[in-house]
């Protein structure tokens, strides 16, 4: 069976908590923590080789999504209970607890993305633009659309980090790292 690949870099190796999914095709390399039952997906690249990248407890990483930082100058941060959807790109921010990132959207150098902000598919986040709880940003360049009702919001952002690891669990007989 195929493994992720798993490297060492710079004296940087990889500390990946033992109830992680980390898909057979996944690349994880360098200063990277990931935490506990969170879940890296199918051809996912984190990229901690030139600065330090952080992933929280119960996250999600979805198929074909791109984490990396900026050297010397920007780590990434992700929190707790956060998905960040397929073919995202997620670079040199800070995405807080029970955050969501939609499918294909970019997320730039020393952006926030605030607890309970969802960011739309497609959208691009500026460089060092801070988004506001409990609204819902999209576009090129994302900006603020709609606030979210809190429930709705609370709801869509629980379901999934439990539909993940949910999922996660579905390939523990086939660990592989």
């Amino acid at each position: 069976m195929q493994k992720p690949l798993i490297l060492t870099v710079r004296g940087f190796t990889p500390q990946i908590d033992a109830t992680c999914f980390i898909a057979p095709n996944a690349t994880v390399v360098g200063n990277v923590i990931i935490k506990k039952s969170t879940s890296i997906w199918f051809n996912t690249v984190i990229r901690g080789d030139v600065n330090a990248i952080t992933i929280g407890e119960n996250s999600n990483i979805q198929d074909n999504v791109v984490v990396h930082c900026t050297f010397e100058k920007s780590v990434t941060s992700i929190g707790n209970n956060v998905s960040i959807g397929h073919g995202a790109v997620i670079h040199g921010c800070t995405i807080k607890d029970n955050a969501m990132i939609g499918m294909n959207a970019v997320v730039m150098d020393n952006a926030v993305i605030n607890s309970h902000s969802i960011i739309a598919a497609g959208a691009v986040v500026l460089e060092n633009t801070i988004t506001e709880s409990g609204f819902i940003y999209a576009g090129i360049p994302a900006k603020k659309v709609k606030k979210a009702d809190p429930e709705t919001l609370k709801f869509l952002i629980e379901r999934t980090a439990k539909n993940y690891i949910n999922y996660s669990s579905w390939f523990q007989e086939t660990r592989c790292f």
